[in-house]
């Protein structure tokens, strides 16, 4: 049996987020209903490098259909720079549940950056304002093109306000969108008095200070991967409606982590899971509701939904290479 190879245009073409939001939402629901299997996430340090190598397994059954793999994924800040490569890259080899046939081998980056996008949509249909119509992103990478795609599916954004430290960034983030929304620069403050505000930068001090969260935004806290990063001001934290993907993924290296480890926040701090929301354990936005957040790590289990949605439409388009992995025929 082939295994198919998917580069990132491949991934790019078979995952709308149409699709892949509703995928998503599910994956958290097993996840939350103990239809999941997720061991922690495992890191290899690697100083010498300035980088590290995560791997990510899991298996989700949602019931309608179920799914595995394994994503090998890095952090190496100097990449851009010093070798004119992305920081973040990443594999995903997506499996056979019943017979372990490695059904494809898949970018994993452009895997990563769609299934965070949707994961953000998700926190946003259950936790923003019914009627928002403003998106603030801060940062203007490449997880800032999946935020704004993502989030237009579940709310009728018409404004969008990109802020970003490098002007080029920016401008291309501009260009990018100017001819479906209303979109245009402006300070993080700008940025964050905004009905719905992602933050998807790397910085371990806060850059987003309470005053400037509007009273019912709501905010997915996207860029704290890893101990010691951390975006958003302690305030923020402790006044809203907080809402974590996983426990032990948070505490450790999510936007809580650093408050957590220092003793700021504590259990009771922490509203619930986007999984209890999703399954009806916990209501998301309520009418008096102010303040929410929603920290995302992102987990194994999206992009095993993700690489799903992915292979299916691949196998149905024709799309990929198509390689004899196993050796066997």
């Amino acid at each position: 049996m082939d295994t198919l190879l998917l580069n990132g245009a491949d991934v790019r073409e078979n995952a709308s987020m149409s699709e892949l939001v509703p995928a998503i939402e599910e994956a958290f629901g097993a996840f939350e209903r103990g239809d999941a299997q997720m061991p922690p996430k495992s890191y290899v340090d690697l100083p010498r490098y300035n980088g590290d190598f995560r791997s990510m397994p899991a298996y989700l059954d949602t019931g309608e259909w179920d799914a595995a793999g394994v994503k090998w994924v890095n952090v190496h800040p100097d990449n851009p720079e010093k070798f004119d490569l992305p920081t973040v890259l990443g594999t995903m080899i997506y499996s056979d549940p019943e017979t372990a046939v490695p059904l494809a081998v898949m970018d994993g980056r452009e895997l990563t950056m769609l299934r965070t996008g949707a994961a953000a949509a998700v926190a946003t249909d259950h936790l923003a304002v019914p009627d928002a119509a403003s998106l603030g992103i801060v940062g203007a990478g490449v997880q800032s093109y999946t935020q704004l795609r993502a989030i237009s599916q579940v709310r009728d954004i018409e404004t969008v306000v990109i802020s970003d430290l490098d002007e080029e960034r920016v401008a291309d983030f501009i260009d990018a969108f100017g001819d479906e929304f209303d979109v245009r620069a402006g300070s993080i403050a700008e940025a964050a008095a905004c009905d719905v505000l992602s933050t998807v930068t790397p910085v371990e001090s806060p850059i987003v200070a309470r005053e400037d969260v509007g009273e019912r935004t709501h905010v997915n806290a996207i860029g704290a991967d890893a101990a010691g990063k951390h975006e958003l001001d302690d305030e923020i934290l402790l006044d809203a409606k907080l809402v974590i993907d996983d426990y032990e993924q948070t505490t450790h290296s999510g936007e809580i982590n650093v408050p957590w480890s220092e003793g700021v926040l504590d259990d009771d701090d922490v509203y619930g899971s986007i999984g209890e929301i999703v399954t009806g354990g916990k209501p998301g936005r309520v009418a008096d509701d102010g303040l929410t957040v929603f920290d995302s790590t992102g987990l194994a289990i999206q992009d095993v939904a993700a690489a799903h949605i992915v292979y299916e439409h691949a196998e149905e388009n024709g799309n990929g290479y198509p390689f004899d992995l196993l050796g066997l025929e």
